[in-house]
């Protein structure tokens, strides 16, 4: 027995890969551009939701009619139009119905559709019923009258609506979200009486320009009473270009010390809002609340309750750090993309959009004159037949029973057309009465008259634009409403820093050898008397205030930053600081400094280099910190020292060999960071030898300061007279010390009392 060889791969078609992948792609992504995300310029709808409400006016879901399950309508859309889940399409269906999603509904529900906190916890489709809303007849009061082009549904048994017509512009309406391939459109929702107003003013001034277009269309209007705070002129410019953002803010009011909430941005949630204020307070961010309460219900929608801890709390301030770090403040994108009456998707700003829209209804418009005058004409051309047939009854009477075909007879007996004749010989007996003559001759004398409208309107440019105002004003008129997103101008939220809602304390900060760090409250504790862990010794302390930042140098000249209320408590051992920086390899924490942010200092190391910092510059709020100083690895930093004056202070450098410089503070550059200028010089003979001579103590020596000089269990005292023998510029050799004072352990500055300086 043969077996059945499979198909030779010639029979295949060969396409290179990279050909058909492209083709495949730019296919798909057509379709989702054309036929899923993003909504045409006339109706502004998607081809799901033009779909629903087709389906649902085909089932006799009007406004005017009763509800019927919304199962009922989803399973026409997907079985006839839509083949695609079901979960996503009355989900699509939902949206069209919650008046807290869309500006102008299209969809009235009956059930659970739904709540502002959570919006997708609708009932499913066999719990809730449905049907449309008075809205959605602008897009069916005019399908039956030839203004649309129709196509075959997916499997070629029904015709679907490509468009529908709507009588307004309901994609700046109801706006719309959508992700395509490539491109996306956020159109946000705006006030049906504003944009008619707009409308009519483009019609009348064809030359308009945008500056007028905003006279009217002020900006978005959503379906909440919160406020818009975004300022005129960049809503101006959103709408010139088609791109930008709106922020909203939420509505409240000071009742008896407490803040009430009661209008919130589109699409914030109560819920987690109240989440997002609670975790603060648990977060101890918000000390100044002391309590949160959500009394939203059906009576008020949205009620959220902040009760401040004492009527001394600015409630302004606090309302101002609730906007800035909670949904009570949030923005929207605007991404004007749509699909145009030229088939191709496109970003239009304003007055591009009314414009074209008004090309689309123009059209839409005049077909359906057209589509009214030629079913007048159809009408008058019949009554014509009927007119001639009356006035010789005789005869016709007598051709339709004597005739083997009385069409034909009759046609070329009075001159009447086939379409006349057929309605002729349909003609019951009793419509031959003198009555039914009567009715003839009045509905052909009104039909002249309408027949004169349509052609005038048609002929006529002036009366054209007349009709088209009048159907804009007579929608606006029934489905309009005032504005309920009003326009404000307000400050920028500015969000508490985390000092703002600090109690301002003295504090300690203790570092240990081993790089543990902690905070003890008060400046008269004894660091040498805290414990460490087995192993661990102080290593320095420093004394500040809690709300200041914190600088850690290592050893390589790199900065760090923590806040003082964020280092752990003195109660315990703290906290490494590993867990708070990330420090480099082979590096250590030797340093820390706190102070103003315009103080300077004195920052060197012991090659004989340095320069003066600004405090500000050591801040950083990057974990691994920033490079400060420049020091190669056979050197080290020398401790920092503040400048308290930079015209008067001077500097004290003194080296491993006991060399002693003193020059003006003011010769030594400002920098942000680097090595710095020479401070003292040591020759490159003494920093090559076995024993190295390096820069080994640098001190900052204000005006009339004696200069103390420790070494071993001796002293050397130089007052102001004795500090000139030493005295020179940036960058000399310095002078030695006098044997048994050129190891020096420390230097000591003390203030010259006045008492002494009289003496």
């Amino acid at each position: 027995m043969k077996e059945t060889l499979p198909c030779a791969i010639e029979d295949y078609e060969k396409i290179p890969f990279q050909e058909f992948t492209r083709k495949a792609y730019l296919n798909y992504s057509m379709y989702v551009i054309l036929d899923r995300a993003l909504p045409h310029i006339g109706d502004g709808l998607k081809p799901v939701q033009r779909r629903i409400v087709y389906s649902m006016s085909q089932l006799g879901l009007s406004s005017t009619a009763k509800f019927k399950k919304s199962a009922r309508t989803v399973g026409d859309v997907l079985g006839k139009f839509h083949p695609h889940g079901d979960s996503a399409c009355y989900e699509a269906m939902v949206l069209m119905a919650q008046p807290f999603s869309l500006r102008y509904p299209l969809v009235h529900g009956q059930g659970n559709w739904g709540d502002p906190n959570d919006p997708k916890s609708f009932a499913a489709m066999r719990y809730t019923e449905s049907k449309l809303s008075k809205y959605a007849d602008i897009f069916l009061d005019e399908l039956d009258q030839g203004t649309v082009d129709w196509l075959p549904n997916f499997d070629g048994t029904l015709k679907e609506p490509t468009l529908l017509p709507a009588r307004l512009p309901n994609l700046l309406l109801n706006g719309t979200t959508g992700i395509a391939v490539g491109m996306a459109t956020s159109m946000l929702p705006h006030n049906l009486r504003e944009v008619a107003k707009a409308l009519i003013h483009l019609i009348e001034n064809e030359d308009a320009d945008l500056t007028a277009i905003c006279k009217y269309i002020k900006g978005p209007d959503f379906p909440t009473d919160a406020e818009i705070i975004t300022p005129v002129s960049e809503i101006r410019q959103t709408y010139e270009t088609g791109n930008g953002r709106i922020k909203m803010r939420a509505t409240y009011q000071i009742e008896d010390g407490e803040i009430v909430f009661c209008a919130l941005p589109f699409h914030a949630s109560t819920e987690k809002i109240y989440e997002q204020i609670a975790s603060q307070m648990e977060a101890k961010k918000l000390p100044m609340v002391s309590d949160i309460r959500d009394e939203s219900d059906h009576e008020e929608p949205t009620r959220l309750v902040v009760i401040p801890r004492s009527n001394r709390i600015d409630c302004e301030a606090l309302v101002d750090h609730l906007f800035a770090s909670t949904d009570l403040e949030k923005s929207y994108s605007v991404n004007m993309n749509m699909i145009g009456i030229n088939g191709r998707p496109e970003v239009k700003n304003l007055l591009t959009l009314l414009s074209e829209w008004l090309e689309f209804r123009s059209d839409t418009v005049e077909k359906k004159i057209r589509y009214r005058l030629d079913k007048i004409l159809a009408r008058l051309h019949i009554l014509e037949g009927f007119q001639i047939a009356y006035l010789n009854i005789d005869e016709v009477i007598q051709i339709i029973r004597n005739s083997d075909h009385p069409k034909k007879e009759l046609i070329k007996a009075f001159n009447l057309s086939e379409i006349q004749a057929t309605a002729i010989l349909e003609i019951r007996l009793r419509q031959l009465a003198r009555l039914e003559e009567i009715k003839i001759l009045s509905e052909i004398k009104e039909l002249e008259e309408q027949r004169k409208k349509l052609e005038k309107l048609l002929n006529s440019k002036k009366a054209f634009k007349a009709y088209m105002i009048d159907e804009i004003k007579s929608d606006a008129k029934k489905y309009g409403d005032k504005r309920r997103s009003p326009i404000k101008e307000r400050q920028e939220a500015e969000a508490f820093s985390a000092t703002d809602i600090l109690d301002i304390e003295p504090v300690t900060i203790i570092l240990s050898q081993n790089g543990w760090v902690r905070s003890a409250k008060g400046h008269d504790i004894d660091p040498s008397k805290v414990k460490f862990k087995s192993g661990d010794n102080l290593m320095s302390f420093l004394r500040t205030k809690s709300d200041k930042p914190v600088v850690f140098l290592d050893n390589s000249g790199r900065s760090y930053m923590l806040f003082s209320h964020a280092l752990p408590s003195a109660r315990g051992n703290g906290e490494p600081l590993t867990g708070h920086l990330s420090l480099q390899p082979d590096t250590s924490i030797k340093y820390m400094l706190s102070r103003e942010n315009n103080d300077f200092f004195l920052v060197g190391s012991d090659n004989g280099c340095g320069f003066i910092i600004k405090f500000s510059d050591f801040l950083t709020n990057y974990k691994n910190g920033k490079a400060v100083v420049s020091i190669k690895k056979e050197f080290n930093l020398l401790a920092p020292e503040q400048v308290y004056d930079l015209e008067t202070d001077r500097i004290v450098a003194i080296t491993s060999q006991g060399r002693l410089l003193i020059f003006p503070v003011n010769q030594l550059p400002k920098l942000k960071k680097g090595q710095g200028n020479k401070i003292i010089t040591i020759p490159k003979k003494q920093i090559n030898s076995n024993d190295p001579e390096k820069l080994k103590l640098l001190k900052i020596l204000p005006l009339n300061s004696n200069l103390v000089i420790h070494s071993g269990k001796h002293f050397l005292r130089l007052n102001p007279g004795n500090q000139t023998d030493y005295t020179g510029m940036r960058g000399y050799r310095g002078k030695k010390l006098p044997r048994g004072y050129q190891s020096v352990d420390k230097i000591e500055v003390i203030p010259i009392k006045p008492a002494e300086t009289n003496l």
